[in-house]
């Protein structure tokens, strides 16, 4: 089977990565790609949002399955559009990838279902969403309710800070459409859980827990970024018993609300999850694989990928059973000087031949014989071990050995599992 996935980052890369070591797999094609995708599959310079022009390459090559990588072409409904031309293809038709984004859909969907989530409000307002805010205990989140590539949450310290974001997100529209409306809702304390979930509208698989580390800076200081850097499974921060209610509260809740409100949702379920002193609370719900908690989840898979995506299309998923490897993963992103802020690319990565992890790209370009930065996060160095200490230390030890002008990266990645 010839097999297409779209987006060029270092998910995309796990997803190539893995789906080449199916022996049903015979090519791969990946629309844009990256630097490091084009040493597995073959890189096609199409825009993810051009739709027609998606439509007739995977005809014109017989491509029997296409995946979806990023949550901007979900939101713009390339799931149905493939669907109509009668192609198959792996993720949530638009009206369920809503649940990512629009978080006012999300939060309503969750309160409707019983869902356990912070406490909030949603606005399209300005004016009522300040004087909102103005009456919560600091510190205050605030959302757009519209994809902004990762970087449209903001929590606010002070009432003042909240009236700044509320003040660049509605009114001057600093993430655009994506600022139409926000939901202010009150700041939760305590761990931060990925979970994934392969889901097929009747059915769930859950993959083991994972954790992202969001912020810049070491000790969860800096700024936002999309992620850099997570470990699996994350057994201290989602035991057992945890797990247990995350089935029954999130999971068979949300399969319950689906169902229910007649959303044709099968792809990947991703819950951002917070392990509070009054239980876990979903923070937001992502409607595709994460990034970098990819990474490692596909490095733990032992099982063919490709018969788990055929599975949530065909809505069989209770007929699978994924194997899993023993140990741990832990993923450490390289990220370009500034991120995430300003950065400047074309700088020249070396030492990647040194190392024996798996390094994923996720903004990297071939320039001649030289691979160059071309992005904010460019490598995600990934290992394999068989305890979650020994993974990250072959994981740093690889990072010591891979360069480039301004990389910098955080050391305290996976040190809260341990």
């Amino acid at each position: 089977m010839k097999v297409l996935i779209i987006g060029g980052g270092g998910r995309e890369h796990a997803l190539a990565w893995k789906l080449k070591q199916s022996s049903r797999v015979s090519e791969i094609y990946c629309a844009p790609g990256n630097g490091g995708i084009a040493e597995v599959a073959t890189c096609v310079q199409m825009k993810i949002s051009d739709q027609d022009a998606l439509v007739a390459f995977t005809k014109g090559k017989g491509i029997g399955l296409t995946v979806v990588g990023p949550d901007d072409a979900l939101a713009d409904g390339i799931v149905d559009r493939f669907q109509a031309e009668g192609l198959r293809i792996f993720g949530p038709k638009q009206a369920a990838a809503r649940l990512e984004s629009s978080k006012v859909f999300a939060k309503e969907f969750m309160m409707r279902h019983g869902i356990p989530t912070a406490a909030s409000g949603r606005f399209s307002d300005s004016n009522e969403a300040r004087a909102f805010a103005a009456n919560m205990q600091t510190p205050i989140v605030v959302k757009a309710d519209g994809l902004a590539l990762g970087k449209g949450v903001i929590i606010a310290a002070t009432h003042a800070e909240a009236e700044e974001a509320i003040r660049e997100i509605m009114d001057e529209r600093k993430f655009g459409a994506a600022g139409a409306q926000v939901v202010i809702e009150e700041f939760l304390e305590g761990l931060e859980c990925s979970i994934h979930a392969l889901v097929d509208g009747k059915n769930y698989l859950l993959f083991p827990s994972a954790q992202d580390h969001k912020r810049a800076l070491d000790n969860d200081l800096g700024l936002n970024t999309g992620g850099m850097g997570t470990f699996s499974p994350a057994s201290k921060v989602l035991p057992p018993d945890l797990e247990a209610k995350v089935r029954t509260e999130v999971l068979d809740r949300f399969i319950a609300g689906v169902k229910a409100d007649g959303l044709d949702y099968r792809g990947m379920l991703f819950p951002g999850l917070m392990i509070t002193a009054n239980g876990i609370k979903v923070l937001e719900f992502n409607c595709r694989f994460g990034d970098p908690e990819t990474q490692v989840l596909l490095t733990l898979l032992d099982s063919d990928l490709l018969e788990l995506l055929d599975a949530t299309i065909d809505q069989r998923l209770d007929t699978v059973k994924p194997e899993w490897k023993t140990g741990a993963a832990v993923c450490v992103i390289m990220a370009s000087g500034g991120y995430p802020g300003a950065y400047s690319g074309g700088k020249t990565i070396a030492g990647l031949e040194k190392t024996d992890a798996t390094v994923f790209h996720a903004g990297t370009r071939r320039e001649g014989d030289d691979l160059v930065t071309a992005g904010g996060r460019v490598l995600g160095v990934t290992c394999h071990a068989g305890s979650l200490e020994a993974a990250r230390k072959k994981a740093y030890a690889a990072v010591q050995q891979i360069h480039f002008d301004g990389a910098q990266y955080r050391k305290d990645i996976a040190v809260k599992g341990l």
